[in-house]
C-alpha cells in the first residue's frame, strides 16, 4: 500500500503534538521520538510488514512508526507506559487515519508485565526501543508471545552490535546467546542522530531477528539462560571456574563441560547457544 505523506508525523507536527500535550521528552524513559517520516517508511520496509500482519509496537510515543505501521498492517497494538502518550495516541491514530481506528488497540502497561494482548495473535514485534531497556523487553516479548516470527528494533549501536555479535567476537554476550535462543538475529541498518528529537548523544541501528526453534535440549530455558549468566558474570574466567557456582563445584563444572563436549578452558564470548544448551543437559 502507498503512503499517504499527510498521515505521517513530520518534525513540526512532533513538536506541535509534544507542546499541546506539555510533553517534555526524558532521559529517564530514554525517550526520543522519531521526526522523518522516511526514516519509519525505511523501518516498516526492512520489516517486511503486509497486509497479513498483526504487529505489535513497544514504546511507541508521539505514534511517529505507528501511523507508518497502521498503513502497511492488518492489525497494530501498541503498548505505552507513560499515561500522558497512552492517553493521546488514540486520537492521533482517528485524525490521521480515521478508516484505520479499528484495526488500532493500546495497551496501557509496562510491556515487562504485558502477557497478554487484545486482538489476533502478533505476527511481527516492530519498535523504537527505549535505551536502557532495550534487551530485557526484547527478550520478554520473545519469550511471551511465541507467535511472534519476525521481529525488527531500533535500538543504541552498541545494542544492536552486542544483540548482533557472534561468538568469539568481544560484544558477543549474554544478549547476543539469548537472542539466538529464539532467533536469527543480524544488524539491519544504521539510523543517524538527526532523525530524532531531541537528538541522542549516540547512534542507532535496526537488529532484525527472524525466529526459529530453540537448540534441541532437554534442559530448560531457565537452566540454559542460567548457565550463560553464569559464564558472562566473569568473563575473564575459563567456564571451569565461571560455572563453578552454577554447578556447584569447579570438578562438577568440569564434568558437565566435558559431557557437553566442551574445553572447561574455553570461555563463554566463544560459546554457540547449542553449547550452553548441552552444558545445561549435562549439570549435575
Amino acid at each position: 500500500m502507498t503512503s499517504e505523506d499527510g498521515a505521517l508525523l513530520g518534525p513540526a507536527d512532533v513538536r506541535e503534538l509534544a507542546a499541546a500535550l506539555g510533553v517534555r521528552p526524558t532521559k529517564q524513559r530514554g525517550q526520543n521520538f522519531v521526526i522523518d517520516a522516511n526514516t519509519v517508511r525505511r523501518i516498516v520496509r526492512t520489516a517486511g510488514v503486509g497486509p497479513a500482519d498483526t504487529v505489535v509496537e513497544v514504546g511507541p510515543g508521539l505514534g511517529s512508526l505507528t501511523l507508518a505501521l497502521l498503513e502497511a498492517a492488518a492489525h497494530v497494538t501498541a503498548i505505552e507506559i507513560d499515561d500522558v502518550l497512552a492517553a493521546a495516541l488514540p486520537a492521533t491514530v482517528a485524525a490521521r487515519l480515521p478508516e484505520r481506528t479499528g484495526r488500532f488497540d493500546l495497551v496501557h502497561s509496562d510491556a515487562m508485565a504485558v502477557t497478554e494482548l487484545p486482538g489476533p495473535p502478533p505476527t511481527a514485534l516492530v519498535a523504537n526501543l527505549p535505551y536502557n531497556v532495550a534487551v530485557p523487553v526484547l527478550l520478554h516479548m520473545l519469550a511471551t508471545f511465541p507467535t511472534i516470527e519476525r521481529t525488527l528494533v531500533m535500538v543504541q549501536a552498541e545494542v544492536a552490535d552486542r544483540l548482533a555479535a557472534r561468538p568469539g567476537s568481544k560484544v558477543y554476550g549474554v544478549p547476543s546467546v539469548k537472542a539466538n535462543w529464539y532467533a536469527e538475529v543480524r544488524r539491519a541498518g544504521a539510523i543517524g542522530r538527526n532523525v530524532f528529537w531531541p537528538a541522542p548523544n549516540v547512534d542507532s541501528g535496526l537488529v532484525s531477528l527472524v525466529r526459529r526453534d530453540p537448540p534441541r535440549t532437554t534442559a530448560s530455558r531457565r537452566d540454559v539462560f542460567a548457565a550463560v549468566d553464569a559464564a558472562f558474570a566473569q568473563r575473564r574466567k575459563t567456564l571451569r571456574a565461571a560455572l563453578a557456582g552454577w554447578a556447584g563445584s569447579p570438578a562438577a563444572a568440569e564434568a558437565a563441560l566435558i559431557a557437553a563436549g566442551v574445553s572447561p578452558q574455553a570461555r563463554g564470548e566463544a560459546l554457540t547457544v547449542e553449547e550452553f544448551a548441552a552444558i545445561a543437559e549435562h549439570k549435575p
